[in-house]
């Protein structure tokens, strides 16, 4: 699976996931809409021109459009004018891309047509659980335009397939490297044992949500028992107290007998999957686990994650050849930057 270079915009990386296997799409604009939004609804507060690119321009509205999200929450952070100033900067630059890859696009014929934007699309809705309906609705209550969101969708896929016929043919992959990251990534696991897949609720006692050890093993105590009682799962008592890892509803995955903390591992020993903990309290506050299951470990073996780390060799090589030949496309091309942009 090609991936787009990681200084890239999320909405290129999904759309280019889509022109690869179709895992991976849903993260294409559900996560990024907000933002996306934003930028579609920014006031064109100032015209002219900050860039040529070739026969192109960029204009000083676009510049603003796409840096106003984040110049606007650096703002709110205190950030200097030399700080926002690089932010734009910065936009220009993706901006000066686009106009590149465009050209590249018209010249080898690359142009998306309407069906591959509607069967990507589909693809995104269904990877999200959603109808096509449904992942309109949603974009359009972000304040985004269906043709807005069809144009950006348009372009990363032919951005993804310029990525395809301009570097993907350049890229060899040693099996040396393949094993070198093997043994970067499973070098040192372990040989034996068993591994737990455990989630964590943890209040603090001097904390965002308690003052003490005792108020917070109470808050942790209530939620205990309504755990137990099925009032409510895990996950989402979790992400509502847990001052550790909300985001994720307190899972930590599977974790290895051995790298488990001695007071976590006396208290899941005679648990069965599914079954809580007492609440445990320590010196920085108070825990609650549950077991969802366990396994005798396996060791990874080269052949069983060679296809993967084949993978993610190649999108770090597809990464290093993207930027090689985006600077030698720059140095073919005639760009003035404008006084203000730092030309």
């Amino acid at each position: 699976m090609l991936a787009f270079p990681s200084f890239a915009t999320p909405l290129a990386k999904s759309a280019l996931r889509w022109i690869g296997p179709r895992a991976g799409i849903s993260s294409i604009l559900l996560v990024g809409l907000a933002a996306l939004a934003s930028m579609a609804s920014a006031e064109r507060r100032v015209e002219g021109i900050a860039a040529q690119v070739g026969n192109d321009i960029v204009l000083i509205s676009e510049v603003m459009e796409m840096a106003g999200p984040v110049e606007e929450r650096m703002r709110q952070g205190g950030a200097s004018q030399a700080e926002i100033a690089r932010v734009r900067k910065d936009a220009l630059e993706r901006l000066i891309e686009t106009r590149l890859l465009s050209s590249v696009v018209e010249r080898l014929e690359l142009e998306a047509d309407r069906e591959e934007v509607d069967a990507a699309i589909a693809a995104i809705a269904e990877d999200n659980g959603l109808t096509i309906e449904q992942l309109l609705s949603s974009i359009a209550s972000h304040g985004l335009s269906v043709e807005e969101y069809r144009s950006k969708i348009r372009g990363e896929i032919e951005r993804s397939k310029v990525v395809n016929t301009m570097v993907r043919s350049r890229i060899q992959i040693d099996e040396e490297e393949i094993q070198a990251l093997y043994d970067e990534e499973f070098g040192k696991q372990r040989s034996g044992g068993k591994e737990f897949y455990l989630r964590h609720i943890v209040v603090m006692g001097e904390g965002p949500k308690a003052s003490s050890n005792e108020e917070a093993c109470a808050i942790v105590g209530d939620a205990r028992a309504r755990v137990a009682s099925g009032e409510i799962e895990f996950t989402k008592i979790a992400q509502q107290i847990t001052d550790v890892n909300p985001q994720q509803g307190g899972d930590l995955g599977w974790m290895h007998e051995e790298d488990l903390a001695s007071w976590m591992s006396e208290n899941i020993r005679e648990l069965t999957p599914g079954e809580l903990s007492p609440v445990i309290e320590m010196p920085f506050g108070c825990n609650l686990l549950q077991l969802v299951d366990q396994r005798a470990f396996a060791r990874i073996e080269y052949e069983q994650a060679k296809v993967r780390l084949q993978s993610i060799v190649f999108q770090r090589k597809t990464e290093l050849e993207y930027s090689k030949w985006l600077e030698v496309l720059r140095a073919q091309t005639y760009i003035e930057r404008k006084a203000e942009f730092g030309g």
